[in-house]
């Protein structure tokens, strides 16, 4: 698949995973209306799903940049930083994007934003502090092709909505404990039902994260490629995944809601071979064999 098809691909998934949510949260409020005996649940339930959608569509970058305590900077506080950012948008043909600095020991970076018109990257201090010009150049041409290729879009969205099908899970497996374990409406069908509302609330934050990572590990090796495409130089992103490795501390603004949209596993974890489908990201030894590995 190259690249332009890839951008075409990710905005169709996005739009299905917005439509996957409403449906799935009208089913959610049918649910609760059916065990409660209430309709206005449902209507809230199709109100509150259309809110959400706005919310995670329009304004996810906003929350990542917060929950990160990301700090918008000019050229004047990173001169260096923002040349290469203004240099490779333009090489890129994209929009230049808003710049943010993490104030935090740990090599890291990420790229967040909607659309290229709306994009934003932000870097740690200890980033600057442990790379050379052509290992900023290659992760900056990494951020910039995830912005590129609307990598930004389908996982912050993503986030939003799989941390919402698991807090609505939580929410009715509390309820059902509170009403007590005796009500009539627990026999015959209605019985079934809500022991299938059990079953999918218990499974459908599994199903939602192990989505979500998956979709974060593949858009990685994508925007590896991709940003080596750019800077006509591999070795650059590999040397500076080196170094990011060797820094095995979590960071101190890690979280796990925007875990995956760093270059890096924020959390300094080591991956073994069964815990690699929970992990945001693929091993960077072996995204430096394929770096390594690219003919450009």
């Amino acid at each position: 698949m190259n690249l332009y098809a890839q951008k075409d691909s990710n905005i169709r998934k996005t739009w299905f995973l917005l439509a996957s949510f409403l449906i799935f949260i009208i089913a959610v409020g049918w649910v609760f209306s059916y065990v409660y005996d209430n309709q206005s649940i449902l209507v809230f339930a199709v109100i509150f799903s259309l809110v959400m959608n706005f919310l995670s569509y329009w304004h996810s970058d906003k929350i990542a940049l917060a929950i990160n305590r990301a700090e918008a900077i000019e050229r004047k506080s990173a001169p260096e930083l923002y040349n290469v950012v203004e240099n490779l948008a333009i090489t890129a043909g994209l929009p230049m994007p808003k710049v943010y600095l993490v104030r935090d020991p740990a090599p890291n970076a990420f790229a967040t934003g909607r659309n290229p018109e709306k994009a934003a990257i932000a870097v740690t201090t200890g980033l600057l502090d442990v790379l050379d010009r052509s290992e900023l150049e290659g992760v900056v041409a990494h951020e910039l092709a995830h912005v590129g290729n609307r990598d930004i879009l389908l996982s912050t969205v993503t986030v939003v909505l799989a941390g919402f099908i698991a807090l609505l899970s939580d929410i009715f497996l509390r309820s059902l404990w509170w009403r007590g374990s005796g009500s009539n409406d627990r026999r015959g069908a209605g019985g079934v039902l809500i022991l299938i509302g059990i079953a999918l609330a218990i499974l459908s934050p599994i199903a939602a994260t192990l989505i979500r990572l998956a979709i974060s590990r593949n858009r990685e090796f994508l925007a590896d490629s991709s940003g080596s495409m750019l800077t006509r130089y591999p070795e650059g992103l590999a040397s500076a995944l080196e170094k990011i490795s060797k820094y095995s501390k979590p960071m101190l603004s890690a979280s796990n809601a925007t875990a995956h949209l760093w270059i890096s596993d924020p959390h300094g974890r080591k991956i073994g071979m069964m815990a690699k489908m929970f992990m945001t990201h693929p091993p960077i030894d072996e995204r430096i064999t394929r770096l390594r590995g690219l003919k450009v």
